[in-house]
């Protein structure tokens, strides 16, 4: 891995994590792309790059996280709780289940054998046609439910399929949380607040694959990616949280099949 591909491949991830995208599919063609790089390098890259994310929507939502906290405490210590808080706490702790589970026994399989640039264009053209739907019911039915366990729940099972390349963990989980009433903006909200245990997870994990292995990697240019893409992803969860405010995932529909048909005849083709 050369420094131009560790800077590359974080901007990728810091722009592609928190937008409906798929971070995951958009890294499986930059890799195919750059046709470079040790395994072992990508392993830490990976690990590491899960962090600086994580790291970022921490920060960002350092006030949400804090007051989920002392509501924490304040249950433990008996003490009364905002109802509302405290339904949103155990939201994303169930909401977690579901792909830790998931993960754990499925991750190999589909590293070995789904992560191809011709399985990513077709997930990415599924993608778009379930945020069609999502989106056209969500005109004839607009935001009319708040969160609950069931939601966390329901949202948590739309975060496993994200384990699919291709398929976005933020899209599917907002996505998700529309088609179950909620507004746009509070599905997303949920959805980033949903992304930090699973990818600190994820990054653990990696991070303890990655010792077993006890190979040597360059830390000082995996850490200048992490660096790109932890600023990155502070900028687009501000930009995306204040498009979605306003916009529909429209935008993000066009994209994926635009996509998907440009790697298709490329592969297929080329």
């Amino acid at each position: 891995m050369e420094w131009v591909d560790a800077i590359v491949l974080g901007l990728v991830q810091g722009i592609t994590e928190f937008l409906p995208v798929s971070s995951s599919g958009h890294l499986v063609l930059v890799r195919d792309w750059l046709s470079t790089g040790a395994e072992m390098d990508f392993l830490a890259f990976d690990a590491v790059l899960h962090f600086a994310t994580t790291g970022a929507v921490i920060l960002y939502f350092r006030q949400d996280i804090w007051n989920l906290l002392q509501v924490a405490l304040r249950k433990l210590g008996r003490l009364p709780v905002n109802q509302r808080d405290i339904t949103l706490l155990y939201a994303l702790v169930i909401g977690t289940i579901p792909a830790s589970i998931l993960g754990f026994f499925l991750e190999s399989v589909i590293t070995e054998y789904l992560r191809t640039p011709v399985f990513v264009a077709i997930v990415l053209f599924l993608v778009s046609i379930f945020f069609m739907y999502a989106e056209w019911r969500y005109y004839l039915a607009p935001a009319h439910g708040e969160m609950t366990l069931k939601h966390g729940f329901l949202v948590g099972v739309f975060q496993a399929l994200a384990l699919i390349p291709g398929m976005s963990r933020s899209g599917a989980t907002i996505a998700g949380g529309m088609l179950l009433g909620l507004s746009r903006y509070e599905a997303t909200r949920f959805s980033f607040l949903l992304a930090i245990p699973i990818t600190l997870a994820a990054g653990a994990k990696k991070s303890l694959d990655l010792l077993e292995q006890g190979a040597t990697v360059d830390w000082l240019l995996i850490g200048a990616g992490a660096g790109v893409a932890f600023i990155t992803a502070l900028i687009v969860i501000h930009f995306f949280l204040n498009f979605i405010r306003k916009y529909t995932l429209w935008p993000f529909v066009w994209y994926g099949i635009i996509l998907a048909g440009m790697v298709g005849y490329v592969t297929l083709f080329t």
